[in-house]
C-alpha cells in the first residue's frame, strides 16, 4: 500500500490532535499555518514546515485541513486542483452553498472528501447504532443528545458568530450529526442559542465566558429527538449523554456517571449493560485510520462528503431558527446532486 504523504493545513488545537494518528500510520506529514505554531509543532514532531499553502500541497496526496471554519472551501478547492483528497474539520463549511460547492467540486476532481465527523468513532456512539439497527430498541420514537465542555477561549474566532455560527454549529453540529446517522433525514428543527456570542465587529467574549444552544429535530422517520450543547467556564469537564426510547425499552449513557450504555426493557425491568467497545481508543485515531484506508484505495468509511454537507444544511437551519425564534424547515438536507459514481 502506497506511503500516505499527508499536508495538514492549520496548526492548532484540531491539528495537535490529528498528527499522532498520522504518525501511528506512518505517513510523511508536512504542516503550513499562517501564523508561528506550524513552527512549534514541526519542531515537536518531526515535521516538514512548508512556506505557503502551494508548496504544502505540492505532491500531497491527503490535505487534512485543520483551519477555521470560513477557510475551508478555498482550501479545500486548492487541495482538489492540486490532486490531493481532503479530511476537512467539521464543519465542511458555515453555508450549505460553500459545503455543496466544496463536494462537487471534489467530484468534479475525482477527489475524495470526507468530513471529520469524530462522534461517529466514539465506541458508546456506533455500539448505539448497532443497537438501534440490530431491533433491540423495537421501533425508535424520541430521543436526547446533551455535549458539554469548556468554552473554545484558546482562539477567539469561536466567540465569532460570523466565524464558527457559534455552539448552535461548532459544537452540536457533532449530535444533529449523530442524530441524523441514526434516525434519517431532518424535516424541520427549532433551535435556540444564549450566551457569550459576539459578532465580528464586536468585542471577543468575556473572560469566563459561557453559551449554550437547544435544538428540537423532526425526522422524516417520525422520531423526534434534542440537541443540548454547553460550553461552560475552564473548569468545565469533558462530558457527552444521550438517552433513546423506542418501542422496546430505552438505552441511555454517561460518559461520567456509567461509560456502558444501560438498556432497560419496555416493562421497566432493568436488562443489563451493554459494553460500549474498547475505551483506549482515541476517536480521532479510528476516524483517521479508516479515511486513511479509504484514501488507499479501501472500503468507504461510515462518513463521506455528502453526510458533511447536510450536517451543514440543518446547523444553518438552526441558526435561522434561533435567530427568529420559530421552527424551519430543513429542504433537501442531503442532496443527491452527485452522480451514483461519485467518489465517496
Amino acid at each position: 500500500m502506497k506511503r500516505l504523504d499527508v499536508a495538514v493545513i492549520g496548526a492548532g488545537f484540531i491539528a495537535r490532535t490529528h498528527l499522532p494518528a498520522w504518525i501511528a500510520l506512518g505517513a510523511r506529514i508536512r504542516i503550513f499555518s499562517t501564523d508561528d505554531q506550524a513552527a512549534l509543532l514541526s519542531e515537536e514532531f518531526g515535521l516538514t514546515k512548508t512556506a505557503c499553502l502551494d508548496e504544502a500541497l505540492d505532491g500531497a496526496s491527503v490535505a487534512d485541513i485543520c483551519t477555521p471554519t470560513t477557510t475551508h472551501r478555498d482550501i479545500a478547492l486548492a487541495a482538489f486542483a492540486a490532486g490531493a483528497d481532503v479530511l476537512c474539520e467539521k464543519p465542511l463549511a458555515l453555508t450549505p452553498a460553500d459545503a455543496l460547492e466544496m463536494a462537487e467540486a471534489a467530484h468534479k476532481a475525482g477527489r475524495l472528501l470526507y468530513p471529520g465527523h469524530v462522534v461517529r468513532f466514539f465506541p458508546a456512539y456506533a455500539r448505539l447504532r448497532s443497537t438501534i439497527r440490530s431491533g433491540a430498541l423495537g421501533r425508535p420514537a424520541v430521543a436526547r443528545f446533551t455535549r458539554t465542555g469548556r468554552y473554545p477561549t484558546w482562539s477567539p474566532w469561536f466567540a465569532d458568530t460570523a466565524l464558527s455560527g457559534g455552539i448552535v454549529t461548532d459544537q452540536m453540529l457533532h449530535d444533529m450529526d449523530i442524530a441524523r446517522w441514526l434516525f434519517g433525514e431532518v424535516v424541520s428543527i427549532h433551535a435556540t442559542q444564549r450566551g457569550h456570542l459576539t459578532t465580528h465587529d464586536s468585542a471577543s467574549a468575556p473572560e469566563g465566558p459561557v453559551a449554550t444552544g437547544s435544538a428540537t429535530l423532526t425526522h422524516d422517520s417520525g422520531v423526534i429527538t434534542q440537541v443540548l450543547g454547553v460550553w461552560g467556564p475552564p473548569a468545565t469537564p469533558f462530558r457527552y449523554t444521550f438517552h433513546v426510547a423506542g418501542s422496546n425499552g430505552t438505552l441511555t449513557h454517561d460518559s461520567i456517571a456509567h461509560p456502558s450504555l444501560r438498556l432497560t426493557g419496555a416493562a421497566g425491568a432493568q436488562a443489563g449493560a451493554v459494553p460500549t467497545g474498547d475505551f483506549g481508543e482515541d476517536p480521532f485515531s479510528a476516524q483517521i485510520r479508516e479515511l486513511a484506508t479509504a484514501f488507499q484505495g479501501g472500503p468507504a468509511p461510515r462518513v463521506n462528503a455528502l453526510d458533511g454537507v447536510a450536517a451543514v444544511k440543518i446547523a444553518a437551519a438552526a441558526r435561522r431558527s434561533a435567530a427568529t425564534g420559530l421552527a424551519v424547515a430543513v429542504h433537501d438536507a442531503a442532496p443527491r446532486t452527485l452522480t451514483e459514481g461519485s467518489p465517496r
